[in-house]
C-alpha cells in the first residue's frame, strides 16, 4: 500500500479562474511566448454533458489561452485543442471507472477514496497530476498528487494555482523535486514537443 503524506493548503484557495491563470503567467513570465493573441473556441457544454459535471474554470482557461506547455523539463499540463473536447471527457469518464473498479490493486493509500480521481498532467519521470472531484464543485476540487516514488498527498487548491505555488517555492513539493519557472517546450495538436526556441513557429501557425 502507497503512502499518504497529507494536505497542504494554500494561505488563499483563488476560485476566479482568470486571477489564477494571472497568478501562474507573473511566477512563469515565459508564458507570454506561447499565449495566444485571442482565445481559442471551445464547445465546454459539449464535454460537460458528455461527462456529466462542469469542468474546473482554470482549466478551461488555460486551453483556451495556451497549447499544452512544460514547466522546467520535468512536467506538462494536459491542455487540449479545440475539437478534442468530447475526447477529453470520454478519457476522463474511463479514468474514474478504472479507479472506481478497483483494478489498481494496492496503488492507493489506505484512507484515499478513488471516486472521482482523473489526471490533468504528468511529469517526464513518471509522476501523476491529478484531481479529485468533490462535493462543492470543479471550483472546489483538490489537486492530488501520485509520486513516481509511492507517496500521494492533496492539495487544496486549483491547478492554475497549483503550479504557481509549485514554481514559486511557496508550497512543498513532497516527493518531488524543485521546479524551476521556466517554459521549456510546448505540445501540438499532433502531440509532437516543440522546444521554446521555435516559439517562432507557434507564432506564424497562431496568425
Amino acid at each position: 500500500m502507497e503512502e499518504f503524506l497529507g494536505v497542504q493548503r494554500p494561505a488563499r484557495r483563488i476560485l476566479d479562474a482568470d486571477e489564477a491563470v494571472a497568478a501562474l503567467e507573473r511566477v512563469v513570465p515565459g508564458l507570454v511566448v506561447l499565449r495566444r493573441r485571442e482565445p481559442a473556441v471551445y464547445d465546454w457544454t459539449a464535454a460537460e454533458d458528455a461527462l456529466g459535471t462542469a469542468l474546473p474554470a482554470d482549466f478551461k482557461r488555460l486551453c483556451e489561452w495556451y497549447p499544452a506547455f512544460v514547466l522546467d523539463d520535468f512536467m506538462s499540463a494536459g491542455l487540449i485543442h479545440s475539437g478534442q473536447e468530447t475526447d477529453l471527457a470520454r478519457q476522463i469518464r474511463e479514468e474514474r471507472e478504472w479507479w472506481a473498479s478497483g483494478a489498481y490493486g494496492d496503488l492507493l493509500p489506505a484512507g484515499l477514496v478513488p471516486g472521482g480521481l482523473s489526471s490533468w498532467g504528468e511529469s517526464m519521470e513518471g509522476d501523476r497530476f491529478l484531481w479529485t472531484s468533490v462535493a462543492e464543485g470543479p471550483e472546489h476540487w483538490l489537486v492530488t498528487v501520485c509520486s513516481r516514488n509511492g507517496p500521494w498527498w492533496h492539495y487544496e487548491g486549483g491547478m492554475a494555482q497549483f503550479l504557481a505555488e509549485l514554481c514559486a517555492g511557496t508550497l512543498e513539493p513532497w516527493a518531488l523535486p524543485t521546479v524551476r519557472p521556466e517554459v521549456t517546450g510546448w505540445f501540438d495538436e499532433r502531440g509532437a514537443h516543440v522546444w521554446v526556441g521555435e516559439q517562432e513557429a507557434f507564432t506564424a501557425a497562431e496568425d
